[in-house]
């Protein structure tokens, strides 16, 4: 293929030139849905940072070590992010899909 005599713009120079965020590639995007109950942040867990136990609250099993899963947190509290955020859960991805 021929090779393109085209300056690029300082804006596409820019972008090939930043540097990617291998964290947050790897822990995968913070998102929010909304349910009846109101807004929440879904951030997804991979299984290669799933390194402790937890307990899903949807069906009350465990989430083992080395189990893809996320982490939800209320978007829309009344007592802050800071409270918000400390009373997140782990929960199996499809424990929070079939979530009524």
């Amino acid at each position: 293929m021929p090779r393109s005599n085209r300056r690029r713009s300082a804006r596409e120079r820019e972008q090939d030139a930043a540097p990617l965020d291998l964290e947050r590639a790897l822990m995968g995007r913070l998102r929010t849905e909304s349910r009846r109950d109101g807004l929440w942040n879904l951030q997804p867990h991979p299984a290669s940072a799933a390194l402790k136990s937890y307990l899903c609250p949807g069906c009350g099993l465990e989430i083992l070590p080395g189990t893809a899963h996320l982490v939800a947190w209320r978007a829309d509290g009344i007592m802050g992010e800071a409270h918000d955020l400390a009373a997140r859960r782990h929960w199996h991805s499809h424990c929070w899909r079939i979530r009524p």
